[in-house]
C-alpha cells in the first residue's frame, strides 16, 4: 500500500513537474525580473544600469499621463463588462429558450471574432472608422446625417467609445457560449413550474436564469475585467497608439512607448508593476463585491 501511494505521489508530481517549471520561467520570473529592473535607470539595450532606488515609482506618482491612462483603462472595464455582458446574455437567452432553428449557425457567426487575431481587428475597425472612405461616415452621409460624421479616432471626445465597440463586438460570442452552457444544464422543469404558477419570461429570467448562471456570468465579468487591465493595449496600439495627444492612451500602451519607444525600460517595468498591482487589487475587489451564495436545485 506505500508503495502504490509513493507511486502516485511521484506520477502526480511527474505531470505537473513541467508545467510548474512553464509557469516559474513564463510567470514568476519575468514578474521578479520587472520589479527588479523597475529599481533602475537602465534603457533595455545598454549592459550599463544605474540603480535609483524608487525614483521610477515616484516619477510614476506625478506622471499626470498614467493618471489618465487608469482611468481609460476602467472605462474600457466599465464599458465592456456592461455591453459584452448584456449583449451576451441577451443572445444566450435568446437562442437557448426561443427554439431558434438556426441557432448552430448563430452560435457560428458569434463566436467567430474570437478566432480573430486582434490585430486585424483592430485594422478592420480604422477601416471601418475611415474619415474618408468608412462605412460608418458613409452611412451618415448617405442618411443625411452629414454633421454626425467625423474623425472617430482623431476626435479626443469619440476616441475611447469608438475603440471600446469593436472590443465589445469581439468578446459576446465567447461568454455567449459560456452563458448558454449554463442555461443547458438549468432543468426544464423548473421553467415549467414557473409557467404554471404564472411568471412571466421576464421573471423567469431574473429569478429562476440568472440565479442559476450566476457562477458563469461571476466568471466571465472576473474574465473580462482581467482581459481589459491587461489586454486593451493592443487594440489601441494598433488603432490610434495612444492618440490624439494621449486621450485614449491605456497603461499597456504607455508602457511599451516608454519601454520599447523611448527605450526607458526601468520605467517601463515600473508602470508593468502598477499594472499588476491594479489588477491584483481589482479583481480581489470584484471578488468580494460578485460574491454570492449559490443557489442549488
Amino acid at each position: 500500500m506505500t508503495f502504490s501511494s509513493k507511486s502516485k505521489y511521484l506520477f502526480l508530481a511527474f505531470c505537473l513537474l513541467p508545467t510548474f517549471l512553464l509557469f516559474i520561467i513564463f510567470t514568476v520570473y519575468p514578474m521578479l525580473g520587472g520589479l527588479y529592473y523597475s529599481f533602475f535607470d537602465w534603457s533595455g539595450t545598454s549592459a550599463n544600469k544605474t540603480f535609483i532606488g524608487l525614483d521610477n515609482y515616484i516619477r510614476l506618482w506625478n506622471d499626470s499621463i498614467i493618471k489618465k491612462a487608469i482611468i481609460n483603462d476602467f472605462f474600457f472595464v466599465f464599458v465592456k463588462v456592461i455591453g459584452i455582458m448584456t449583449l451576451a446574455l441577451f443572445f444566450a437567452v435568446a437562442l437557448t429558450q426561443l427554439k431558434i432553428k438556426e441557432a448552430p449557425f448563430y452560435r457560428i457567426v458569434f463566436f467567430f471574432p474570437n478566432i480573430m487575431s486582434v490585430v486585424v481587428i483592430g485594422i478592420l475597425w480604422q477601416f471601418i472608422y475611415d474619415p474618408n472612405m468608412g462605412i460608418v461616415n458613409s452611412l451618415l452621409n448617405q442618411v443625411g446625417l452629414t454633421e454626425w460624421a467625423r474623425p472617430w479616432l482623431g476626435d479626443k471626445t469619440w476616441v475611447l467609445p469608438s475603440i471600446a465597440i469593436p472590443a465589445i463586438w469581439a468578446g459576446i460570442g465567447l461568454f455567449m457560449l459560456l452563458i448558454m452552457g449554463g442555461i443547458s444544464n438549468v432543468p426544464k422543469s423548473l421553467y415549467e413550474a414557473a409557467d404554471i404558477d404564472g411568471a412571466s419570461e421576464w421573471q423567469q429570467f431574473w429569478h429562476i436564469t440568472v440565479p442559476l448562471v450566476w457562477p458563469q456570468i461571476k466568471t466571465s465579468i472576473l474574465y473580462i475585467i482581467i482581459t481589459s487591465l491587461n489586454g486593451s493595449f493592443v487594440l489601441v496600439q494598433v488603432m490610434t497608439g495612444g492618440g490624439p495627444g494621449s486621450a485614449s492612451e491605456v497603461m499597456g500602451s504607455y508602457l511599451y512607448q516608454r519601454a520599447f519607444e523611448d527605450f526607458q525600460f526601468g520605467y517601463g517595468a515600473a508602470i508593468g508593476v502598477l499594472i499588476l498591482v491594479v489588477s491584483l487589487i481589482t479583481v480581489l475587489v470584484s471578488q468580494f463585491i460578485l460574491k454570492k451564495e449559490k443557489v442549488e436545485y
